[in-house]
């Protein structure tokens, strides 16, 4: 896990191993800089400390190199994989300036948002995992809105626990401690939530 403040956008996390596990396999970053903001969420292949090494391999990648575009930046990672357990990612870029988002995400790494006005658009991820060798990516683009919110989650999190309730208040803080409250002897894997609102 490695957070940097953030000024224009309201970032909230949550994050736990799987039960009876001391290492959890999923890690995570984001930081916000002038130009624009990264958050990335990276999955290793099973669970306890090889999945937590190939996870970390992935996101410090990421911390090296915010400045770069999702797709060579997902290449990088692919490269830090060399001899290790293979990982999901979901990564999300937003561009100020231009006032516009994007993201990719690879195996089961959730990306779900929600516009100002409550309309909710959940993307499909591509199949398959990042194991070190080159592969096929999928970029999606958009426009950033006004309190646009942003919701990243790793296998841990089931669709079902992601109702539409969770959301009404708009609040990342709420809706992390609501999560928490609501499925805390649900958690069968390691899990990882992140919600992000463009204030």
């Amino acid at each position: 896990m490695s957070e940097q403040p953030s000024k224009r956008l309201n970032v909230q996390s949550f994050q736990k191993a799987k039960k009876g596990n001391y290492y959890c396999g999923d890690s995570y970053f984001y930081k916000e800089t002038e130009d624009a903001f990264v958050c990335a969420l990276a999955d290793g292949l099973g669970s306890g400390e090889l999945a937590m090494d190939s996870s970390k391999a992935v996101i410090k990648t990421i911390e090296d190199n915010p400045e770069l575009e999702i797709e060579p930046l997902i290449n990088k990672c692919n490269e830090s994989l060399a001899g290790k357990r293979g990982v999901v990612l979901g990564i999300l870029r937003i561009e100020f300036k231009s006032n516009t988002y994007s993201y990719s995400s690879i195996g089961n790494i959730g990306i779900m948002m929600i516009t100002g006005d409550g309309v909710k658009k959940r993307n499909i991820p591509q199949a398959g995992y990042l194991s070190g060798f080159p592969r096929k990516l999928g970029i999606m683009r958009g426009t950033l809105t006004p309190n646009m919110m942003f919701i990243m989650f790793s296998d841990g999190v089931d669709d079902r626990q992601l109702s539409s309730g969770l959301f009404k208040n708009g609040d990342p803080s709420r809706i992390i401690d609501q999560f928490k409250n609501d499925n805390a002897k649900l958690r069968q894997d390691d899990t990882t939530l992140i919600a992000i609102k463009y204030d």
